[in-house]
């Protein structure tokens, strides 16, 4: 039942933002941008780089969630737990910043316009989610320890060194 509930989320979720919106706007396709010589190596592989990235940010903070947070990263079915170990000792929110290096990289990949666009819509919703929907969520299911951890670790940017949630920092 709990892969079941991972898949769900996952398709419903990360999947329709990186897959399917994408491919229904993506347009007409330039992969190597019409650049010549060895330049048009260039997009390919940067937009490839991101979406590896992206893809495993979202692979290890699904992994989180299911192992520590004892959920899954939809908002019908959250975790238990308050995650801050691997990647969120860093950022608070190293899956959507997965989704955003996903479709950045898609953008670049193909050449395609329409996805850029996509990214901005998506960055621009979820910079209004996030503070007014999930964080205050977080807040009320998880109190105090939310509290530190949201005063220590930022919201988009990562820190270089990792929070340690044990010795204070101010």
């Amino acid at each position: 039942m709990a892969l079941w509930r991972q898949l769900l989320s996952i398709g419903i979720l990360p999947f329709t933002v990186t897959v399917l919106v994408p491919g229904w706007i993506a347009g007409p396709v330039s992969i190597g941008w019409g650049l010549d010589g060895p330049l048009v190596l260039i997009p390919p592989l940067v937009g490839t780089a991101l979406v590896a990235t992206g893809l495993t940010l979202m692979a290890r903070t699904i992994s989180l969630f299911h192992r520590v947070g004892k959920g899954t990263l939809a908002p019908w079915d959250e975790t238990r737990n308050l995650v801050v170990e691997g990647s969120y000792r860093h950022v608070r929110n190293p899956m959507i910043s997965g989704v955003f290096s996903i479709l950045l990289g898609e953008a670049i990949l193909l050449g395609s316009f329409p996805i850029f666009v996509w990214l901005l819509a998506f960055v621009a919703g979820s910079a209004l989610y996030i503070p007014l929907s999930e964080e205050p969520r977080l807040e009320r299911r998880f109190g105090e320890p939310y509290l530190l951890y949201k005063h220590h670790v930022p919201r988009w940017i990562p820190h270089r060194t990792p929070w340690d949630q044990l010795t204070p920092k101010s």
